[in-house]
């Protein structure tokens, strides 16, 4: 009875913990609307159109769905974010406590860090991690918003979670590489350019983005600078 008494003052308290209640990790999201058929075949020609960077026309196609889907409202929020637009913050707000929270959080995180608010950005993907602990792009994502705080550690761990999880992962492979540049640690570093066929320009790429990393003035780095790492451009539904 005492337990019942405690629950039930919780959630009339509606006491909360990084901004959200308590006892929400103990329900289940609510499942997505069914699309129909013709919906689907909307939306994955938004997404093939977004994949080969028609971000204006993926737009077009899905202004022709109704806005109340929320997988709409997803796909329009990452076009906007990789366009820019302020849009794209409203949007995967709208999704938060519905049945695309994890992407929602994992937007969010991509659009404070491209703003280079890597407090906002590590708080939405540390929350994102925690309801989708084995998609393998928030990991890299987390993992990238530390290495852009030089906290090598917390970074390493994202980066080599993102990898086992999936082999063909190249931002965190890149990401990885990079942050053993930073380190100095070359034969690591050639070792996995080797293992996974990094090309010579991607690890070129790397070296500069690690020494980039090393420069003093990384850490007055200007709002929006994300040099420091690879960030998914496009998060896993839309690729």
């Amino acid at each position: 009875m005492k337990v019942l008494i405690v629950m039930a003052s919780l959630l009339l308290s509606g006491c909360a913990t990084d901004g959200q209640a308590p006892w929400t990790s103990l329900l289940s999201p609510s499942s997505c609307s069914k699309l129909t058929s013709e919906q689907e075949l909307s939306l994955n020609l938004a997404d093939d159109l977004a994949s080969d960077g028609k971000l204006h026309a993926s737009l077009a196609n899905l202004q022709s769905l109704p806005d109340n889907l929320s997988e709409v409202r997803l796909r329009k929020a990452k076009v906007y974010r990789l366009l820019g637009r302020s849009e794209a913050e409203p949007l995967y707000r709208s999704l938060l406590g519905g049945c695309l929270t994890a992407q929602a959080e994992h937007g969010l995180g991509q659009v404070y860090a491209a703003r280079g608010d890597n407090g906002q950005a590590q708080a939405h993907l540390q929350r994102a991690a925690r309801l989708a602990p084995t998609d393998e792009k928030i990991r890299n994502d987390l993992g990238v918003v530390y290495l852009n705080q030089l906290r090598l550690n917390e970074a390493k761990f994202e980066f080599l979670t993102a990898i086992e999880l999936s082999q063909n992962n190249q931002l965190a492979t890149l990401n990885m590489v990079t942050l053993l540049l930073y380190q100095n640690d070359w034969p690591q570093a050639a070792e996995i350019v080797s293992r996974s066929k990094l090309s010579p320009e991607q690890f070129t790429e790397a070296q500069q983005r690690a020494e980039k990393l090393k420069a003093p003035a990384h850490a007055k780095a200007a709002p929006g600078d994300r040099v420091a790492a690879f960030i998914d451009p496009l998060p896993p539904t839309l690729e």
